[in-house]
């Protein structure tokens, strides 16, 4: 694949099914036709060829904290989860509509990348996300 942006999301679906033959070139940083030759016959032969932009976005990606990503509102709900709160003791110590609270919920899965899976709970997933974020805080460390 040529392409003009680094996305993030595309890429780790690109290698998620850990398949040969798999390429991801930045168009502005193909410059020699000599290079992108030699990328094509390796992706023919069944290697990978990843830009080096677009592998130092995922490794940053991979080395941030998903739980950085929820707002403070969010944080609020996942500490009430993590008392073993129904989402109507969570709305009604917070001041919200039980809807707004699976809303929440939802947001929080979504931003710590927990899928629907029937094997899952993505609860309890969410919960034990939040506790070791929290030994983290208290350690300083991650």
């Amino acid at each position: 694949m040529l392409s003009q942006h680094v996305e993030p999301s595309f890429a780790l679906r690109l290698l998620a099914d850990g398949a040969g033959g798999v390429g991801y070139l930045l168009k502005d940083r193909v410059s020699d036709i000599d290079d992108l030759a030699d990328a094509i016959r390796r992706i023919a032969k069944g290697g990978s060829v990843i830009d080096p932009a677009v592998v130092a976005v995922l490794v940053g990606r991979r080395s941030r904290v998903p739980l950085d990503d929820l707002t403070e509102r969010e944080r609020a709900v996942l500490a009430l989860m993590a008392e073993g709160r129904s989402n109507q003791a969570i709305g009604d110590r917070l001041g919200m509509a039980r809807k707004t609270v699976e809303a929440h919920i939802a947001n929080i899965f979504s931003k710590l990348e927990l899928e629907p899976a029937a094997d899952d709970h993505r609860r309890v997933l969410a919960v034990l996300a939040h506790l070791r974020g929290s030994g983290r805080d208290a350690s300083g460390e991650g």
